[in-house]
């Protein structure tokens, strides 16, 4: 007790002069240290400082120049930027102190406090003047103390309660930034998490907090921070390394109750445990056993969210779109599972940022090229190689990933016993390059490169070739700790082409292609804990070549035909912000407005109005120069989420979502195909725009081991686009002549059960859904089903998945999958009849009937190598059995006559079981 009296005896005793006048000084000094700079005003006036030189020893290259100046306002200037404070005493001295004010009496109730064992210095709240009182801290042991920090500059009579506390969070052993990482208050739910740039800020109550720091994978921090002002700290946390029987790998545990707008994730590493056909990875087709997302059929390529149509959906991979990411007519993906890292499905509010679909964005990025060494991953199946590399280009800074995949089926088809598939081919290869550099801790930059091609001929006359080019070059910089942005530029396209060499002359070349460039620039400003914005700007550029045609020889009786190029200009202005209204409610609300111009040079028909578009009705035809703007369309586009804490593991979100739509596939399949065509709204097709509610709840069970949830949707939509019946696609002039636009709505129920951790994990989903359209006109020729709504032809009422493994040991397990849906709608002949001596068949109403309901088991057990740590490689065998029952599901049905008998005939893609085997091996 006698050391604090003699401190407070001395500060009481030196009580301040009460402002006497100080003596002016002149003086200058360059590049110098303080404590230099000290020594001058000493040898000018009388005064002398009081310090330890190791509070100032990091304060050299100072400069300044000052003429009849006091020695407070050089002082000031001088310790601006730093936690040095000063005191004036009456005989002169000057005493300097580290974050420490100096006070001139003692606080009330100062002796009362020498009861308690230990002193810290705090601030009394609610009051204008913040004084020093004194609070106890009892500490048991040494083994239990808490390093105190102190942040911020002491300023007297600092009437501020609250003060901003942030700093950046990075792998000591890496670099690398700490994303996600919590930061805790005082043991409770308030603090913060780092953003994606390692970047976190709170606000702590004045005086002594204790902080914690949790990062997955990494050691805690626990520190006492006593604040006197905002400041910043950094942490470098060291990786934690724990031995244990079983680890769980676990991060954002409450992310889908406590996340506004909810995405599906696919663990990209987890689905190497699905059986899928032929023992191919595939994350997308994963994603069609969760609800809410399906296909039209087995093998059929696109997907179907919600009642929505194929081409629906925005498939973006680094920001750069694909339109067909399919082999093999859809079943294969088209995107190497090696490289991808992180994919991430919206489908019920779709985040401001997106624009130009009405169902889903389906956002993939892939993975950064290894920095910290040469590494690998590859595999080989019956029809199929893969093989990805990494390997850095400056250690620690630059990396590349490169990967390709091929197939090599075609010995698979001339083996088999039938004659006509002998000159048969079906092959397909795909290769992705990227290269990341982290140019500095605020600029890092990455640019993709995407290439696929399928060749495909079943018979001997025709060849089909696809393929998809897309390439990006994104520019990530963060300004500050509140400002970052992305620059993000890339350019897609898609094309096909047609060979036909028959025996007839009539031998042609077909081809298509759409290429779309995009610039868009994103934004986001970090105000505070509770108040987050996105805002940006972007624009696209459509140019399509809706077709042409040229002949194969001299002797083909093949007319050359090429229909005019389309040009369109979407563009688009964003904005959202994310606003912690209270604890439990937190609403994300965003506004995209979108413009679409659709460009010359071309043509365009003007028909007559009130009568059906034809050839008799066409009235003239228009002439536009080249960027001359024919029509022009958009809006604003509301994503309004809102989502409320029933507690910390249960939650209740909804939502509402508007969309426009100013591209659509030409198409008269009921599933997606490789040589559908993309058309550009125009004078005569208008663009599809989409409303859609949402109401969910979501909870977790067991510390996150168990997610449950149960989200009901609405939707309208307008301008959808079909077709007349029989209807001319392909390389038509006049497709509007064609083209149907009617209304569609959907609606629905999607359950969900995870489990997540255990020997038995997996989920369980289940989505009751209808879809409907409407096609309703004036005349007859252009109205469907009496102008009612009918269902879709994607409309599958009940879909039910199970997805679950087994893991017996460490490197034994065993996977299963299985899949039922009802059978999707089709139209039938119901009756025939013969008019002047020939036979017409009559059918229903459109899609009034359904094919059988489908369903499918699928197993796989999983063979991991040993997990010994100095190996060269490991290996992982898997052994699947597509379709274990053999069930034979139609994939689609059609009708024949013979002998003036109309028969219904069947396609199926995989009508018996179909066992695999598939080596991996990571190096």
């Amino acid at each position: 007790m006698r050391k604090y009296f003699t401190l407070f005896f001395f500060l009481f005793v030196f009580k301040s002069w009460a402002q006497k006048e100080e003596p002016l000084i002149s003086l200058s000094f360059t590049n110098s240290d303080v404590i230099s700079v000290l020594e001058k005003i000493e040898e000018k006036t009388d005064y002398r400082f009081y310090f330890v030189d190791s509070w100032l020893k990091d304060q050299d290259n100072v400069s300044g120049e000052y003429k009849d100046s006091t020695i407070t306002k050089v002082l000031e200037k001088l310790f601006e930027n730093t936690v040095i404070t000063f005191y004036f005493t009456e005989d002169k001295r000057i005493i300097l102190a580290p974050n420490t004010i100096i006070y001139d009496e003692l606080p009330q109730g100062f002796f009362g406090a020498f009861e308690k064992d230990t002193l810290i210095v705090e601030t009394r709240k609610k009051t204008k003047i913040v004084s020093p009182i004194f609070t106890s801290i009892n500490q048991s042991s040494k083994k239990d103390k808490i390093e105190t920090i102190t942040i911020g500059k002491a300023v007297r009579d600092n009437s501020k309660q609250e003060f901003k506390f942030y700093g950046y969070l990075k792998n000591v052993q890496t670099g690398k930034p700490l994303v996600n990482a919590i930061v805790i208050v005082n043991g409770n739910n308030v603090g913060a998490e780092s953003n994606d740039q390692g970047y976190f800020e709170t606000e702590l109550a004045a005086g002594a907090s204790i902080v914690e720091i949790n990062a997955f994978g990494m050691e805690p921090f626990k520190k006492r921070v006593v604040i006197y002002n905002d400041g910043r700290y950094d942490v470098s946390l060291r990786e934690k390394i724990e031995f244990l029987d079983e680890v769980v790998l676990s991060t954002e545990a409450n992310s889908n109750v406590e996340e506004v707008v909810t995405k599906t994730k696919i663990d990209v590493k987890e689905s190497k445990n699905i059986p899928l056909a032929l023992g191919e990875r595939d994350v997308l087709k994963v994603a069609t056993t969760l609800p809410g997302i399906t296909t039209a059929g087995e093998g059929a390529a696109g997907y179907n969210v919600r009642g929505g149509k194929s081409d629906q959906n925005l498939i973006l991979l680094d920001d750069a779109v694909i339109y067909y990411p399919q082999h093999f007519f859809g079943i294969f993906s088209a995107l190497n599972p090696f490289a991808l890292g992180d994919v991430n499905i919206y489908k019920n509010n779709i985040p401001a940022q997106y624009g130009g679909r009405l169902s889903s964005v389906f956002d993939l990025t892939t993975k950064d090229g290894g920095l910290d060494g040469f590494k690998g991953e590859a595999s080989i199946g019956p029809v199929t190689g893969n093989v990805l590399i990494e390997a850095p280009i400056v250690k620690d800074k630059a990396g590349v990933m490169l990967g390709g995949r091929g197939a090599y089926a075609n010995w698979v088809l001339r083996s088999l016993d039938e004659e006509s598939l002998n000159d048969s081919e079906a092959s397909f290869y795909d290769v992705i390059a990227k290269y990341n550099h982290q140019i500095s801790k605020k600029t890092k930059i990455e640019a993709s490169a995407y290439l696929s091609r399928d060749d495909f001929s079943i018979t001997s006359d025709s060849l089909y070739i696809y393929n998809n080019r897309a390439f990006s070059l994104r520019l990530n910089h963060r300004f500050n700790e509140k400002n970052k942005a992305k620059l993000a530029l890339s350019n897609s396209q898609y094309k096909f082409n047609i060979e036909f060499d028959g025996q007839s002359n009539d031998d042609f070349e077909l081809g298509y292609d759409i290429n779309e460039t995009e610039l868009k620039l994103q934004l986001d400003y970090f105000y505070n804990s509770k108040l987050k914005f996105d805002y940006g700007i972007a624009s696209k550029l459509y140019t399509v070549n809706p077709g042409n045609i040229d002949p194969i020889g001299e002797e083909s009786n093949i007319q050359a035909l090429s229909l005019e190029k389309e040009r369109g200009l979407e563009s688009a202005a964003f904005l959202t912000a994310k606003i912690d209204l209270t604890k439990k409610l937190t609403l994300d609300a965003g506004i995209r407005y979108s413009i679409y111009n659709f460009l010359g040079e071309g043509t365009q028909n003007i028909y007559q109005e009130g009568v059906p578009r034809s050839e008799e009705t066409l009235l003239e035809t228009l002439s536009f120069d080249k960027n001359e703007v024919i029509e022009t369309y958009g809006g604003p586009e509301y994503r309004i989420a809102g989502r409320y804490l029933l507690g910390t593991d249960f939650s209740l979100k909804a939502s509402y979502n508007k969309t426009f739509q100013f591209i659509h596939t030409l198409s008269n399949n009921t599933t997606i195909s490789p040589i559908d065509t993309w058309k550009l709204s125009d004078l005569n097709i208008e663009p599809q725009s989409s409303q859609q509610y949402a109401l969910g709840a979501y909870k977790n069970f067991e510390g996150g081991t168990y997610e449950l949830s149960v989200e009901g949707f609405y939707k309208e939509s307008k301008n959808i686009v079909d077709f007349k019946t029989g209807a001319e696609i392909l390389l038509n002039e006049n497709i509007e002549t064609e083209v149907l636009q009617g209304n569609g709505k959907s609606y629905g129920v999607e359950f969900l059960l995870k489990k997540k951790k255990g020997k038995l994990y997996g989920w369980l989903g289940y989505t009751y859904s209808r879809s409907f359209i409407q096609l309703d006109s004036d005349f007859r020729e252009e109205r469907v089903n009496g102008g009612e709504f009918f269902p879709s032809n994607f409309d599958k009422p009940h879909d039910f998945s199970l997805v679950a493994n087994y893991r017996f040991t460490k490197r034994f397990s065993l996977a299963t999958n299985f899949v039922y849906q009802t059978g999707r709608p089709v139209t039938f002949p119901v009756g025939s009849f013969t008019f002047n001596g020939s036979d017409f068949t009559v059918f229903s109403d459109r899609n009034k009937f359904r094919i059988p309901d489908f369903y499918r088991l699928d197993l796989g057990f999983n063979i991991e190598g040993n997990h010994k740590k100095n190996k060269v490689g490991h290996s992982f065998w898997t052994i699947s059995i597509y379709n274990v029952l053999g069930r034979n599901n139609p994939f689609s049905v059609f009708f024949v006559t013979e002998e003036g008998e109309v028969k219904a005939l069947q396609t199926s893609i995989f009508s018996v079981p179909v066992p695999s085997i598939t080596y991996n091996f990571k190096f």
